[in-house]
């Protein structure tokens, strides 16, 4: 069966799904990955076809835009509206792109940024779209929409309601571009004021979520044909070989303390770095400090840190006495199946939502977010970190678990599943 995956993003929001991806084809798919060309090498190098996607991830989080949407924090409305500000440019192009790559395609699966396209090309060529998550998007009484203010002691009306209220705001936004590019791209007529992910939902079709029940349990109020599968780990190629200056420093002392914000980018790069370093000295550990896309690393560093770009988190993490990122989905995930504790410094949307469940966990103190970033607060939470036995007792149980887990045959087996089923009725 040909199978078109469509995600939107950084690198944590393609990962999974290349891992995805693998799986399914390891059981006998065809299968095309779409996405921005700046993934084109890790994509291809795994074995699947790549279809390249307008938009450049960096260049928009480096963009007074994208600096703009980092910057809104827990408020989810200034998230939803610069997410569309964000994303409305290119978004007949994107369609347009997305579409070449599901010609001849039999299902669609698709992120939920994803869907801002698959959910229109499905229509249009009449085939079976999957959603395939990587945060909890369907409502429930259990906890509050993932980007919303979380406000649990208003009770289960009000967690339901985040949901709800938040897919009509995020319609309101993107409701005229996407209206736009049907009519431009797939000749598909207008799609009117209210969200239509209720009526997505009364079609009782699989959603796959790539995250682990032992994280966010699964609640009793989802109907069953949504899936919690566990994460979809994508782990280092066997061909990767660590940096043997990098090897040195790991062996030159104890265990050190990671530090990374991945994809995010700060207007304000010296101060975080120089906050970070004051509190890796006062805390009294070693860190390696990861620059990624926000290049908060200088080029002269204390004897006691050192400076990677990007190294695979599955090699690295379990090697550090506790790692300090920016809690989203994918690192969340990394550093939890290392079995390490976790200081989480979230920037803005989804993100929030995981520190609060490391927290919640017992992996990890409470979150800082960025706006209260300081040298002593990360500094406690690091000392705090290192030094409870609870945090690293709960942190160590959480990984052995969420290492026996398999998150990517899990979703393959619901996807087949369905599809058989489908197959079935068709016949």
């Amino acid at each position: 069966m040909h199978i078109t995956l469509v995600t939107v993003g950084s690198t944590g929001d393609i990962w999974p799904y290349v891992a995805l991806g693998i799986g399914l084809k390891r059981a006998g798919h065809h299968v095309r990955l779409a996405t921005h060309a700046h993934f084109a090498p890790l994509v291809q190098e795994r074995g699947l076809e790549f279809s390249p996607v307008e938009g450049d991830p960096r260049q928009v989080v480096e963009s007074d835009r994208g600096q703009a949407w980092l910057n809104t924090g827990e408020d989810p409305l200034a998230f939803a509206r610069h997410m569309a500000e964000v994303m409305r440019p290119t978004m007949s192009r994107a369609l347009g792109d997305y579409w070449k790559a599901c010609q001849a395609a039999d299902v669609v699966i698709y992120s939920i940024l994803g869907w801002l396209a698959a959910h229109h090309i499905v229509e249009k060529l009449q085939i079976p779209g999957i959603a395939a998550y990587l945060q909890p998007m369907t409502p429930t009484g259990e906890f509050p929409a993932p980007v919303s203010l979380a406000l649990p002691r208003l009770g289960r009306s009000y967690n339901r309601l985040t949901y709800l209220a938040g897919e009509q705001v995020y319609w309101m936004f993107f409701r005229r571009s996407l209206n736009q590019a049907r009519k431009e791209v797939l000749d598909l007529p207008p799609l009117g004021l209210r969200a239509p992910f209720a009526r997505i939902r009364r079609q009782r079709l699989p959603l796959i979520y790539g995250y682990s029940p032992a994280v966010v349990p699964r609640p009793p109020d989802w109907p069953p044909w949504i899936h919690v599968t566990g994460y979809w780990f994508l782990d280092r190629p066997s061909y990767w070989e660590a940096p043997s200056d990098l090897v040195d420093f790991l062996q030159s002392g104890p265990p050190p303390v990671y530090v990374g914000f991945g994809s995010m980018r700060t207007q304000e790069v010296g101060k975080v770095t120089a906050v970070v370093l004051d509190a890796l000295a006062r805390s009294g550990q070693r860190g390696i400090i990861s620059s990624g896309w926000g290049g908060i690393c200088p080029a002269d560093l204390p004897d006691y840190a050192w400076a990677v770009e990007s190294v695979p988190h599955d090699w690295l993490f379990p090697q550090t006495a506790a790692v300090v990122h920016h809690a989203g989905a994918g690192t969340t995930a990394a550093g939890l199946r290392a079995g390490v504790p976790t200081v989480s410094v979230p920037f803005f949307g989804d993100q929030h939502f995981w520190a609060r469940r490391v927290h919640a966990l017992g992996a990890g103190p409470r979150p800082i977010p960025l706006r209260r970033l300081s040298a002593d607060r990360l500094a406690e939470a690091i000392r705090v970190s290192v030094s409870s036995s609870r945090i690293r007792a709960s942190s160590g149980d959480l990984g052995r678990r969420l290492r026996t887990e398999d998150g990517v045959g899990g979703a393959v087996e619901a996807i087949e599943e369905y599809l058989t089923g489908a197959s079935s009725q068709g016949s």
